[in-house]
This record gives structure tokens, sequence and C-alpha cells, in this order.
């Protein structure tokens, strides 16, 4: 009797046990599920959105790189704007948040159940970056221009205006030594011979 008692209480714990991991194994997937269905909800919003946006996305410039424009898959879908900001959905599968991240942390740049809004605020972001971008090329084109000038040398005059200078200042350089000389000479012999042009009679005092 004692060893049948035995043998009943080993079934009933195996069957038990069985019946556990069955529970659980349910759970799993009944949780599986939940998640499945709030990431293909979470995915179709944001499907939505990315239709709704889709005019703006195509009127960016084509040389613009810098942007996604894509809905990302995962356990938490994202429509993802740029490197830096994304629109995701609330916990509640229903408010759209507008997010970017800086260098202070993770910023909301719009959050609403409605629609509108959120692309609202998108397509102006959208519209900042791209006028940042016009400004950053002028400001680049202006630097370029203005080193260009820098960079080029002023005309020279020409040779022969040049050579025409050089020979006028020989010229007018000659002369002037000559001036010179003329006078030096002059006072050097009025010294050597004063004595004699005094005994000649000639008077140079009033």
């Amino acid at each position: 009797m004692k060893d049948a008692a035995e043998t009943i209480s080993q079934a009933d714990q195996s069957r038990n046990l069985s019946d556990a991991i069955r529970d659980v194994k349910n759970a799993f997937a009944d949780r599986d599920d939940v998640v499945v269905d709030m990431r293909e909800a979470h995915r179709m919003r944001l499907e939505l959105l990315a239709a709704e946006l889709a005019p703006i996305f195509a009127d960016v410039p084509a040389d613009m790189d810098n942007f996604d424009f894509a809905v990302s898959s995962g356990l938490q879908p994202r429509l993802w704007i740029d490197a830096v900001s994304h629109v995701a959905m609330g916990r509640d599968r229903r408010t759209y948040r507008f997010l970017k991240d800086t260098r202070i942390g993770r910023v909301v740049l719009a959050e609403s159940t409605e629609m509108k809004p959120v692309a609202d605020q998108v397509t102006r972001y959208v519209a900042e970056r791209v006028i940042e971008r016009e400004r950053m090329l002028e400001g680049g084109v202006e630097q370029a221009a203005g080193l260009k000038r820098a960079l080029v040398p002023e005309a020279e005059p020409p040779l022969r205006s040049v050579k025409r200078r050089k020979r006028w200042s020989a010229f007018l350089s000659g002369l002037g030594l000559i001036a010179a000389g003329a006078l030096v000479g002059l006072a050097v012999s009025i010294v050597l011979f004063w004595d004699r042009l005094v005994a000649m009679g000639l008077s140079f005092t009033p």
C-alpha cells in the first residue's frame, strides 16, 4: 500500500509540473501576441504619419542626404526624420511623440494624440534644417570669394611705364649731382683765389 501511495504521489507531481509548464508557455505566448500587436499598432500609426508627410519629404532638395524619412522595425518602431530626431508612439499607443537627441539629453519637440500638430512640427523642423543648410552654403561661397580676392595680387603697372620712370629718376638724379658738384667747385675756387681777387680790386662787400 505504501509503495502504491508513493507512485500516485509522484504521478500527481509530474502531472502538476507538466500543467504548470504548459500554463507558463501559454502565458508567454499571450504576452508575445500582445507585444506583436503593440508593435504592429505602433508601426501602422507611424506609417500613416509618414504618408501624411510624404509631400514634405518629396520637396526636400535631392542633394540633402542628412534626412532619413523611414519607419524602422524592432520592438519600438520609429519614424526617423534625421540622425538625431524621430517620432515614436507613447505607451498608450495613441500619442505621437516627436523627439530630438541633444547634448543635454532628449527633448520633446511635439506631443499629441492628433496627427496634425506633430506633422506640422516635423514640417517646420525640416524647413529649418533646409534653411540652415542654404545659409551655410551661402556663407561658404562668400568666404571663398573673399579669400580669392585676398589671394589675387594687385595688377602691376606695364613694364614700359616702369622703365620710363626709372630713366627719368636716373636723369634727375644725375642733374642733381652735377649741380651739387658745380656749387662745390665754385666755392673751392673762390677760397683758393680769394687773395688774387682782392688784389685785383674786386670787393664782395656792399
